[in-house]
């Protein structure tokens, strides 16, 4: 994958899905700021490029944070804001607690990069900058490169208590992952595309824990998981271990943007519940073989539900939303 071809999808195009979307979700389009900024995502990538060179937790800290923010408000950048002390805000609600930090400062730092060239200065919004990092850093990890849509404004409104039963579970099964992703608008084939991101990134102990030992005898309680890889698990994560010690979703390639997540479901390697069990369920399973078995399908599904999830719940009308001056804060 680190030399995948460019994809410039997509099986029917992505402007025939147009006539399918809201009105505003619609309005995105491509070279949005071409006459504003039109080096915006020049600037973005080289904001983030310099990021990932610090630290590669940019990446899936960015992913995820990306996908948190959609899944709530829609894809507004409400994730961003900071609480106040009469507000406490999305990225405070205890499902979000979790996400790297790293992923936050990769759009600060971009914002601040676009917003040092004059002409873009206060033009760009901040969710449209997350839609672009995130793009990039899936490309740093050596997967597909694609083309964006922007014209997004930034949401008006942040609260912990919006996050509430709309953020997957590391404990979901099939059902209630295809519920939280139908909210959406999406489908049970995006939804494991997706959930391919998972092959980079990590998860906290405690969100597996009970797969891998049952604490009155230390053995492993979870028939589906391997267990070669439950035994690997255990000495990972002790009993006594800070259940916020992390360990990657991925065993084989944690650093690349492949298709191994899905081979290693096919292994009974998957680390949360919610993974495993897109292979487990017999109704998911047909498409979690056919994206193990062809990784250009699966890169090329994966980039179509990353456009299809870029449409939810966008705000393009000014008395929704608008362009931040500052990430964290409202204006």
């Amino acid at each position: 994958m680190a030399n995948s071809p460019r994809i410039v999808l997509l099986l029917l195009g992505l402007s025939s899905f147009s006539f399918l979307l809201p009105r505003a979700a619609a309005q995105l389009r491509r070279n949005y700021y071409a006459d504003v900024c039109p080096d915006v995502e020049q600037l973005v990538r080289a904001a983030i490029t310099a990021k990932f060179k610090e630290t590669f937790v940019t990446i899936p800290g960015t992913l995820r944070l990306f996908a948190h923010d959609c899944f709530v408000e829609g894809c507004d950048g409400s994730i961003l804001i900071t609480s106040t002390s009469e507000n406490k805000a999305e990225r405070d609600h205890p499902d979000n607690l979790s996400i790297a930090g790293d992923g936050f400062d990769t759009v600060v730092r971009a914002k601040a990069a676009v917003d040092a060239v004059a002409r873009c200065n206060n033009k760009v919004s901040c969710a449209d900058i997350l839609v672009m990092a995130t793009r990039d850093v899936v490309q740093l990890a050596g997967g597909p490169s694609y083309e964006v849509e922007l014209g997004r404004l930034d949401g008006l409104s942040s609260t912990a208590a919006s996050v509430d039963g709309k953020v997957p579970k590391g404990s979901s099964k099939l059902d209630e992952l295809n519920s939280i992703f139908g909210n959406l608008g999406l489908s049970q084939e995006d939804m494991i595309a997706l959930s391919g991101a998972h092959t980079l990134g990590f998860s906290h102990c405690d969100n597996f824990a009970n797969r891998i030992r049952n604490f009155s005898n230390n053995t492993p309680v979870d028939p589906t998981m391997n267990q070669t890889y439950a035994a690997q698990l255990q000495t990972m994560c002790p009993t006594n271990v800070d259940p916020a010690m992390v360990v990657a979703f991925d065993p084989v390639t944690q650093m690349q943007f492949d298709n191994q997540y899905y081979i290693n479901l096919q292994k009974g390697m998957g680390l949360l519940t919610s993974d495993q069990i897109l292979y487990t369920d017999i109704r998911s399973r047909p498409t979690v073989d056919s994206y193990a078995a062809n990784p250009q399908l699966s890169a090329q599904r994966f980039v179509l539900a990353m456009t299809r999830m870029g449409r939810v719940g966008v705000k393009t009308n000014p008395a929704q939303g608008n362009i931040r001056l500052d990430c964290s804060v409202f204006n």
